[in-house]
């Protein structure tokens, strides 16, 4: 591969990279549920009662991991979704937050400006974009349960007509 080419497949593969890295532990996902069905499977055609139990409990986790891996990546692809629309709407927050050394977000500067975005939710409780930018300064403040919440909120806003 010459030195162009491979500065482009470099520089997609940066781009991408978290999408590559969601397609491979989708994959390993994918791979564990199928050897756990099949293992449910070799259990459940054994005859003691016993191994029939665990066959049994064995078949409810692939049925559990595949609900919640679909469940995941919609709500991955629906957020992408809302962000591009905002984006090209100029609507998405600059990230200019402070970093430390290590490259995290300074909690008090993130504390700071979460304040304008809570404002705007509570302002405008019906438009998925206050919500989506909560969610965006929940998860820089370092609240990922109320950042999941905001956005699961601003999914079902961007879904409503």
């Amino acid at each position: 591969m010459d030195a162009p080419k491979a500065s482009v497949a470099w520089g997609w593969i940066r781009a991408n990279k978290v999408k590559i890295g969601v397609a491979a532990v989708t994959l390993l996902l994918v791979f564990y549920l199928i050897v756990t069905f099949d293992r449910a499977r070799i259990l459940l055609m054994d005859p003691q009662p016993v191994a029939k139990g665990i066959g049994l409990a064995y078949l409810v986790l692939p049925v559990v991991g595949a609900w919640a891996l679909v469940r995941e990546l919609s709500f991955g692809a629906r957020l992408e979704r809302m962000a591009k629309e905002l984006e090209a709407e100029g609507g998405l927050p600059e990230d200019n937050l402070p970093r430390t050394a290590a490259g995290r977000i300074v909690r008090t500067a993130a504390d700071a400006e979460f304040e304008q975005y809570r404002a705007e939710a509570e302002a405008a409780p019906d438009d998925w974009r206050s919500w989506y930018r909560l969610g965006l300064a929940y998860d820089a403040s370092g609240d990922r349960k109320q950042a999941r919440s905001s956005m699961r909120r601003a999914i079902s806003l961007y879904r409503a007509p």
